[in-house]
């Protein structure tokens, strides 16, 4: 399975809830933070739905 680094490089301020429980799902709590996770269908659709506020690249 291949591995995810996803980053967070725009502020989730004015956002709605639910795009910043999305973050905070993906272990993202402040700017510039980087996490890895597996690459699924779950991991996928919560990165989908967050994709103007993070960067993604394969590790």
């Amino acid at each position: 399975m291949a591995k995810l680094l996803v980053k967070q490089v725009r502020s989730k301020i004015n956002c709605p809830l639910t795009q910043k429980r999305g973050l905070e799902a993906l272990g993202l709590r402040k700017m510039g933070q980087v996490v890895e996770h597996d690459s699924n269908p779950t991991i996928l659709g919560m990165i989908n739905k967050v994709k103007h506020l993070v960067s993604v690249t394969e590790a």
